[in-house]
């Protein structure tokens, strides 16, 4: 083990709006423009969507707001990684514990990096090639894609940009997100007002805010919209602990956790707004479908959306005026929203392998390499890619779960009093924050990862083999904590110098 404390280690964000801007990076990714869109049109009712937005916003402060909250105190009071502070919060015998939720956003970084490559070359072709008139000219771009070596390609692309943005530690991060970010934001806001202003647009507005309230009588619409909240904010996952322990104290948490998980929820409304005004003026108003062939489409829109973002956007994009320089800037924006996301995945683990002692370009090595060779099958087959979202998809309620349990064995109230309450220029939190987390998010935990149990139980849940069964879930998680476990006192060992000071 190295003795060479790396510098990157003692670095801290310079201002509040370079962390801020860091932090939300974290938060707004392809998952709001693409995801987003598509999961509130899966929940929508015959009437509209209102009631999934509904249960969507109480998520976002029954489960989003509170675990971030706690990913903030963590990082900011040990200064170290994801399995350090499972080590120093909860004992040397739950370090298996900070392995898994460190390997659950890791694996997904696999897969992460070859979707934010689709978005890189989907960007190329916007700018060298003439939009698609028909779904056959569409459907041809992304197969020739798909067929040849280019998904290899972009993923290592992808890796390489995502290694350099991250190689000077917390000062480079901090640069590039103050580049990313807001021009991420401008993109999102021109697109937005731009498809409002499309005839017909305001049909697609009026379904995304109609609530059919008796589907808030469906256990379905909950989970779905507590899943998507999970996925929106990117809490539990270990990033925002990641980044914390890059904290100021001058930096609050309560302020900065609010900040966060507003501001992403905004932009995938803003997400959502671009995306069903421009599918119903062209769809609905321009092409004459019925409402019903309309959702369809953007319900149905294959795997990880590939179907409404890289087929569909770039034809209703080809009917617009000035359509060539929007898809331009909804391509870049998609990249800019992956690569913001993607190199706080990656500081995830790197900063694990430097509490492990190693140094930081040793460590960005060593991510980047076993991640671009880990996420080579997803990037030639996407039924691997849609088997390893699934998986580690709905892992991340456990990594959730795993968070609340170390806050609970350790006294929530005692969390609530020492670092949410009475802090120096930082919001007071109430006692509504220890029920959420002592109570709310166990139980809304379980009942998600039951759900999610009990919706892979098909024809062939038994079979391993197949991309979405319960048992290809089980067997890898099992492995992981199978692995974990039995290697617990050697990562302890590993982790020693960073839990020790």
């Amino acid at each position: 083990m190295s003795n060479t404390i790396d510098s990157s280690v003692t670095a801290r964000f310079t201002s509040r709006w370079g962390f801020f801007l860091s932090v939300l990076g974290i938060a707004v990714g392809t998952g709001n423009i693409w995801r987003f869109p598509r999961i509130a049109a899966q929940n929508g009712g015959d009437d509209g969507a209102g009631a999934f937005l509904v249960a969507w916003l109480v998520f976002l402060f029954a489960w989003s707001i509170p675990l971030i909250m706690i990913e903030y105190v963590w990082g900011r009071r040990n200064r170290v990684g994801v399995i350090s502070t499972f080590i120093k919060e909860g004992g040397d015998r739950f370090a298996w514990m900070g392995a898994f939720v460190a390997f659950v956003a890791t694996a997904i970084t696999f897969f992460y990096s070859v979707v934010v490559g689709w978005c890189i070359y989907y960007l190329i072709q916007m700018v060298i090639s003439p939009l698609p008139q028909s779904t056959e000219a569409a459907m041809a771009t992304w197969n020739d894609y798909q067929s040849g070596g280019w998904p290899l390609l972009f993923h290592a692309i992808a890796m390489g940009l995502g290694g350099l943005a991250i190689y000077k530690g917390v000062t480079s991060i901090e640069k590039v997100n103050k580049i990313l970010v807001p021009t991420l934001l401008v993109i999102v806001l021109i697109a937005t007002v731009r498809a409002l202003t499309l005839p017909g647009a305001w049909e697609g507005v009026a379904y995304l805010f109609t609530p059919d309230w008796s589907q808030l009588a469906s256990p379905k619409i909950w989970i779905e919209a507590l899943t998507q909240n999970a996925w929106d904010t990117g809490a539990g996952w270990g990033l925002f602990l990641t980044y914390a322990a890059y904290m100021n104290h001058k930096h609050n948490v309560v302020k900065s956790a609010v900040a966060t998980a507003v501001s992403n929820n905004i932009v995938s409304l803003m997400a959502a707004l671009m995306v069903f005004s421009t599918v119903f003026a062209i769809l609905q108003t321009e092409m004459g479908m019925s409402r019903v062939e309309v959702l369809d489409i953007m319900r149905n829109s294959g795997p990880a959306s590939t179907g409404l973002t890289f087929i569909w956007m770039p034809q209703l994009f080809a009917r617009m005026f000035l359509g060539s320089p929007l898809a331009i800037m909804f391509f870049l924006g998609l990249t800019f929203a992956g690569f913001s996301s993607l190199i706080a995945q990656l500081e995830l683990p790197t900063r694990v392998f430097i509490d492990a002692g190693l140094s930081r370009p040793k460590a960005i090595g060593m991510v980047i390499g076993f991640s671009y060779l880990l996420g080579i099958p997803s990037a030639i087959n996407l039924n691997i890619l849609s088997n390893q979202d699934f998986v580690w998809g709905v892992a991340l309620m456990v990594s959730g779960a795993f968070v609340a349990f170390i806050v609970i064995r350790n006294g929530v109230e005692k969390m609530h009093s020492e670092s949410l309450s009475g802090q120096e220029g930082d919001w007071n939190v109430s006692r509504t924050w220890i029920i959420v987390v002592k109570y709310f998010i166990p139980v809304a935990a379980v009942t998600l990862l039951a759900w999610f149990l009990s919706q892979s139980v098909t024809d062939r849940w038994f079979d391993p083999l197949d991309s979405g069964s319960l048992m290809t879930l089980l067997v890898q998680w099992a492995l992981m904590i199978g692995l974990f476990l039995s290697i617990n006192k050697w990562i302890v060992k590993r982790m020693e110098g960073s839990t020790k000071s």
